[in-house]
């Protein structure tokens, strides 16, 4: 909105200037989303404990530390993220950027669809929430749509081709295929994320990560120069997106002040569906679908695990690791949570070091 209503008086006011720079607003929607979360948190969290009073269900095959420890949390604490991240890129983006609107409605649905999940289990006092069936299909939808947004946005020959990361001038065009394809990154994404939170903090840490390391991507992929220079594929229009991934960062360093361990809320579905889907929208857009696997490779070894934990179970009868997600798994070994949360970070960092190392070894 500030860029739709000032950079036009910037031929009277040089200092408006500052408004046309996509680096100047992205530090703008961070500082804004970070101080939104600092002023509505408390006021949410209280209203979130009032509500839901048992706070958030949990699930008794997990770890029995956590029914001890856990046991009152409110959950919903995905609010409080949108709420920071949705005002400030609504403030400082450029709304008539069509990326910006199409990765705004793959949060929001996401995050609707989390927010009836939350709600079932709080409303039922109970660990389930809607059937995954419905979840799937829901996110599926959204995600098409999102799709068929992203393609009539992008121009030829990048609408529906898949980019090789190391080969500069690969692209493999997939056709309708790519729709199917799109949407399985976006919906992948969104619950690979889902699963990673079940700890103080783990989730939220590797998210800004995620989003830090493609903030820059679509920078550079959406300008001209640069992205000549490292001779990555140019998508006009994406740049736009840094913004958003600004605002992403500070509503989560917001978050995390009252998600640090011991927990005062939860992020629940809410939070977690609307940021996987939010990172795996900015990653289709981008033209970087298969980095996003690398950058978020935590979330992959996560939803990986899972699969393979219920594929050995079905098949063998027998268990490939103590407990699934592979964080419980840790825990189960003896690790304490916070040994568990900070290593997990670290590998998040190493693995999104190596994604950005794609921009540069062509």
């Amino acid at each position: 909105m500030l860029y739709d209503l000032l950079v036009g008086m910037a031929d009277q006011y040089p200092a408006l200037n500052v408004f046309r720079y996509i680096t100047s607003r992205t530090g703008g929607a961070t500082v804004t989303a970070l101080l939104i979360s600092f002023l509505f948190g408390p006021r949410l969290i209280a209203l979130l404990k009032a509500r839901q009073r048992r706070g958030q269900p949990i699930r008794e095959d997990g770890p029995q530390t956590h029914v001890i420890q856990k046991q009152g949390t409110p959950t919903m604490g995905g609010f409080l993220i949108l709420v920071g991240l949705v005002p400030s890129v609504l403030l400082w983006a450029d709304l008539g950027n069509p990326y910006v609107w199409i990765v705004l409605f793959v949060t929001l649905g996401f995050g609707a669809v989390g927010f009836a999940d939350d709600y079932l289990k709080v409303s039922k006092i109970s660990p389930k929430g809607v059937p995954g069936r419905v979840k799937l299909f829901f996110e599926f939808a959204i995600a098409l749509a999102a799709m068929w947004a992203l393609v009539l946005t992008a121009s030829e020959p990048l609408q529906t081709a898949l980019t090789i990361p190391f080969f500069k001038g690969v692209l493999i065009q997939l056709g309708g295929f790519f729709f199917l394809f799109g949407a399985l990154v976006i919906v992948g994404s969104s619950n690979a994320v889902n699963l990673t939170d079940g700890l103080d903090g783990l989730a939220i840490v590797p998210v800004m990560i995620a989003a830090a390391a493609f903030g820059l991507i679509v920078y550079l992929v959406g300008n001209a120069v640069f992205a000549d220079y490292l001779q990555i594929h140019f998508v006009p229009g994406t740049g736009e997106l840094a913004v958003f991934c600004g605002a992403l960062i500070g509503a989560g360093l917001g978050f995390l002040w009252y998600n640090a361990p011991p927990a005062m809320v939860f992020m629940g579905d809410t939070g977690s569906l609307a940021l996987g889907g939010a990172l795996g929208a900015v990653a289709v857009a981008a033209k970087h679908e298969l980095v996003l696997a690398i950058i978020g490779g935590l979330f992959v070894l996560e939803a990986v695990s899972v699969i393979v934990q219920v594929a050995s179970f079905k098949l063998t009868g027998k268990r490939v690791f103590r407990m699934a997600p592979l964080h419980h798994h840790f825990e189960q070994k003896g690790w304490a949570e916070p040994t568990v949360v900070v290593r997990f970070w670290i590998i998040s960092v190493v693995l999104a070091m190596a994604g950005l190392a794609t921009l540069k070894l062509r």
